[in-house]
Formats: C-alpha cells, structure tokens, sequence
C-alpha cells in the first residue's frame, strides 16, 4: 500500500511563503531650485505624483481579475493615501488655482471600487467552478470504488478505470477545505482497486513501471532544485512536483517506502533553505529599520533653527544630503515600520529645504548692501593701482583688503567678478612696487636660482622611487618652496608650472601606486564574495554611482573652464589647476571602470 497519508501530512504542513517585499518607497524631494548659487544641485529624482498613481491605477483595471493580487490594491492605496496626506486640500485659505487633490480622490476611489467589484465577481465565479468540479470529482471516486467490487470483469474496467483517473486530474480545483479528504478517498479507492483485486498481472506491472518512472523522474527534479540558487522558484516548483505525486498511481509495494523516503528527503531540505531565506530577509530588514532609525536622527539633530548664516546652511545642506545619500544605499525595513520611516525621514527633508528657500529669500536685501560694499571698494583701489606713494598706497590697500574680509556674501556671478576686478588692481599696485629697487632684483635672482635647484632635486626623482621617498621629496620641497621670497615677476609664470608639473609628476607616481594597491586590494575584496551575485551586484551598484559622480565633476569643471578666460594671469593659473584636477579625476574614474570590469567578468 502506497504511504499516502505521510505524504499527505507533508503537503498540508507545507509553510506559506511570507508577503513580497514592501512597495518601492519615494526618495525625499530635493530643494528643487538652489536659492544659494554657491551649491551644486544634486541629480532629480523620481517623484511619486496623483497623475502617476491615478495611470498605475488604471493599468490595474485593465488586468485579468485572475492577476491582481489583494498586495497590490492595499499597496496602491497606501501610497494614495501617503501623498494625499502630503497634499494641502483648497480651502479659504489657498489661492484660487493652487492645487487640490480632491478630483483625484473621486478618481481614484472610483477605479479601485471597480477593480474590487470585478475581482469580486470573478472570485465569486471561481467559487462556483470548485464547487462544480467537487461534485464531478465525488462522482469519479464513486464510479471507481464500484469498479473495485468488480472482480471478475478487470480486463474490462481497466481502461475506464485509467480514463477515470485521467478525468480526475483534469478536473480543477475544489474547495480547500474539501481538498484533503477528497484525495484521501481517491488514494484509497484507486489503492482499493489496485491492491485488493485480482488484477491481470501484465496490466498491474506495466501501470506500476509506467508510475515507478513518472515518480522517479519528479524526485530527480526535486533534488536538482536542492541545488538551485533560486530558493523561491524553488519552493514554488516544490508545491507543483507534490502535487504532480500526488496525481500519480501506486506502484509496487517493496518500493513505495523507499521512493517516498528519496522524495520527502529533497523535500524537507527545500523547505529547510526557504525558511531559512526568509529568517535571513527578517534579519535584513530589522538592520535596515535599524540604519534609517539612525539616520533619521541624525537629521532630527540637526537643529533648523539655529542655522543663522549661508556657511551653516551649506555645511547642514552638506550633511541632509549625505544622509540622503546613505538612504539610497539601504534597502526595504519591515512592511509595518518601513512607510512609517519614510514619512519621518520625508517630513524632515521637506522642511529643511523649505527654511533653506525662505533663509536666501530673507538673505536678498542684505547681498544687494554688500554688492554696493564691495563696489565702492573695487572703484577705490582701482583709482589707487597707479600711486608711486608706496607706503600711503601699500597702507590703503592693506585696509581695503581688511574691509572686504568682513563683508558678506553677493551673488555669486557679481561677486565673482568684483573679486577679480579688486584682486587685479591689487596685484597689479603691488607687481608695481616688486619692481622697485635693486636689492629686490637681486633677491628675486637669488630665489630663482633657488626655486630652479628645487625643481631640479624634484624632477631627479626615478620613476621607481619608493612610496617613502616621494613623500619625503614632496614635504622637504614643497616647505623650501614656501621659504624662499618672490622670482622676478617675467620668470614667475614659467617657474611656478615647472615646479608644479614637477610635483604633479610625483603625485601621479603615488596615484599610480595608491591605485594599485586599492586594486589589489578590491581584487582580493571581489575573490572573497565571488559567487555572491546580490553582494557584487550592491557594490557594482556603488561603483557605478561614484563614476558617474565622477564624470558629473568633470563636467562641471569643464563647464567652468568655460567661463573664465586665459588672458589674465590669474585666469590662467586658475585654468591650468582646473586642468590638473580634471586630469586626477579621470584617472580615479579610469580606476573604477577598471573594478567594474572586473565585477562584470564575476557575474
């Protein structure tokens, strides 16, 4: 006799998988539009709208009944409600024309009320046809326990017998609470028919070979998916197989203990991995509800209202916006707290920005007073650049230079181009003055001659030198450097690049050799977590948003190269570093394409 009733027990013990993960929650709004122009707008991020739910809703109305899930309604609805919630509703108070979000409220309710009606319907349907297969069935059961009575005849009911059982497993779904007992007294009528009759022994070995095969074949795919990396699919496929078993006639009675031994065996080790999937996701997410608890606050520490000047707010908006960062990298917490997480983080970002916008908005009056400030200032040295009074004039400037540190920002364009006005006829009076005199002619002779020797020693150094010798050429000459005066001012330009290609030729020697050992050292990270795809596909993820910060950072040097102008010579030293630091950028961002390469050659 087949041991159905353990096979049985195992089925209806089977865990029920927990819920999918929590819907994709919306990132905080950036300030949308800077107000302080020395701050670099971040990327935009997608933002969850009524018109975007409304659309979604509506491609879920055009579904199948059969494919809509109660998870997705209730998660629609959650993020309904979350952005209603944000919404201000039109009241006396609000302007005629802002915006209400009560038309999309009846919108929206009234294509949920027809999603659930349709579903409804078609459960209700479903209902029917389980109720009508139960009978069908019942009737099949009934038809083969008469033809167990009929001992005499088998040669002739075999085949309806056979068509019986093929009808039975054709027929679909009857209700649950009825589907335990009903398969149980199928197995016992088809055992019945099969065990306690005098069966044509040819017919009852070709039926017991023909069900040994399909049962062997299901315990040969049951062991394989022990072996698979997709534990869900997995347990998925584990139901079908059972049910698959299930549906599968007796076979002989030596081998029935042993094939179901085999298959329970695969079985339970199945549902050993996927439980312990889901105790590891559990853990996963009570870490993530854990890090955004932290990050949240850490916002709610940042006190808004003692921000008082435009350097604390950029040095707050710096640390907002590397939480934000943070945020991003972390994944779902539980279903219950996770919403709840985001509407904190979400209502504290959104204030933030808001006082930042109103600050620089109060902030206007008082750049205009510091325009007209700066102005009178640069008009004054200006008119004073052309005095041969050196020490009245030298005594002038020094003030003028004095006033400017204390007076507050403007906008940066003006501001800008103040600085360069004021700094060009400061430089200009004070070039004036170097000239003067043949004891500082012979002086700056003196530090040329110096400054050369050092560039020298620095350009002496072989491409081999160790880490420690560059370090050490660096510091003796970059503080020898520091030492020595003023070189004429036709050599300044010249020398000032010789040394600076000179040290930038050391620097990229240690970038070369950092850039290796942080290879090495991501090679050995990458063998460590070979074969881990969640855990390489996270960190390509990480490298490929540093790259494209990175190629973000060239762009907007090469972006501001463009506004400055080489004919002056600040301008052009402020070109030639611009340059330097593009360069040391595409070299780090050279390195990580390089270690994405390698996680895509793991993957």
């Amino acid at each position: 006799m087949e041991m159905r009733d353990r096979a049985q027990d195992e089925l209806t013990s089977m865990p029920t998988p927990p819920l999918d993960a929590p819907a994709a929650e919306e990132m905080p709004a950036q300030d949308s539009e800077s107000v302080d122009t020395n701050t670099a707008d971040t990327a935009d991020q997608p933002i969850l709208t009524m018109e975007i739910l409304i659309e979604n809703a509506k491609a879920m109305a055009q579904k199948d009944p059969a494919e809509v899930s109660g998870d997705e309604v209730r998660r629609l609805r959650q993020q309904f409600n979350t952005l209603h919630k944000a919404m201000p509703a039109n009241d006396a108070d609000t302007p005629e024309g802002e915006f209400s979000p009560e038309p999309f409220v009846d919108e929206f309710q009234s294509i949920l009320d027809s999603i659930r009606n349709r579903k409804a319907a078609w459960t209700e349907e479903q209902e029917k046809l389980k109720i009508s297969n139960l009978e069908k069935k019942n009737a099949i059961i009934a038809e083969i326990a008469v033809l167990a009575e009929d001992t005499d005849n088998v040669n002739r009911t075999f085949p309806r017998y056979r068509e019986l059982v093929e009808e039975f497993n054709a027929t679909g779904d009857v209700p649950p609470t009825e589907e335990t007992s009903l398969w149980k007294r199928f197995s016992d009528a088809r055992e019945k028919f099969s065990d306690n009759l005098k069966i044509n022994k040819e017919l009852r070995d070709y039926d017991f070979k023909k069900n040994l095969e399909a049962k062997q074949e299901i315990i040969d795919e049951t062991r394989k998916l022990t072996a698979g990396d997709d534990i869900i699919e997995a347990y998925r496929r584990l139901g079908d197989l059972h049910d698959d078993w299930r549906r599968i006639g007796p076979v002989a009675k030596e081998l029935r203990d042993q094939l179901w031994d085999e298959f329970k065996t695969a079985s339970t080790e199945i549902r050993r991995r996927y439980q312990e999937h889901f105790e590891a996701r559990k853990a996963e997410e009570l870490k993530n509800e854990q890090e955004k608890t932290s990050l949240c606050e850490t916002l709610e520490a940042i006190d808004i209202d003692s921000l008082n000047s435009a350097q604390a707010w950029e040095k707050a908006t710096e640390a907002v916006k590397a939480v934000q960062e943070k945020w991003r990298t972390i994944g779902f917490a539980a279903r219950k707290v996770n919403n709840t997480l985001f509407a904190r983080y979400r209502a504290y970002c959104d204030r933030f920005f808001e006082q930042k916008a109103k600050y620089f908005r109060d902030s206007r009056d008082s750049q205009a007073a510091n325009l007209a400030a700066k102005t009178a200032i640069v008009e004054k040295a200006e008119a004073l650049k052309d005095s041969t009074d050196w020490r009245a004039a030298t005594e002038q400037f020094v003030a003028m230079q004095k006033e400017w540190k204390t007076i507050g920002n403007t906008a940066r364009r003006q501001g800008e181009e103040l600085w360069k006005r004021f700094i060009g006829a400061c430089d200009f009076f004070f070039e004036q003055k170097k000239k003067q005199g043949s004891d500082q002619r012979q002086q700056q002779q003196t530090n040329l001659k110096a400054k050369r020797e050092i560039i020298e020693a620095i350009e002496a150094v072989a491409d081999d030198a160790t880490r420690e010798n560059i370090l050490d050429t660096l510091k003796s000459s970059q503080q020898k450097w520091q030492e020595i005066g003023h070189v004429p001012f036709k050599d300044k330009d010249k020398v000032y690049d010789r040394y600076h290609q000179a040290l930038d030729r050391l620097r990229s020697m240690l970038d070369r050799q950092q850039t290796r050992r942080s290879m090495d050292r991501f090679e050995s990270n990458m063998a460590n977590i070979e074969g881990d795809r969640q855990k390489l596909y996270r960190e390509r993820e990480r490298l490929t948003r540093a790259a494209e910060a990175k190629r973000q950072e060239i762009r907007t040097f090469e972006n501001n190269i463009g506004f400055l102008s080489s004919k002056s010579k600040s301008g052009d030293s402020m070109l030639r570093e611009f340059q330097r630091r593009i360069d040391h950028i595409k070299e780090e961002l050279d390195a990580l394409t390089e270690k994405i390469k390698l996680i895509d050659s793991k993957m």
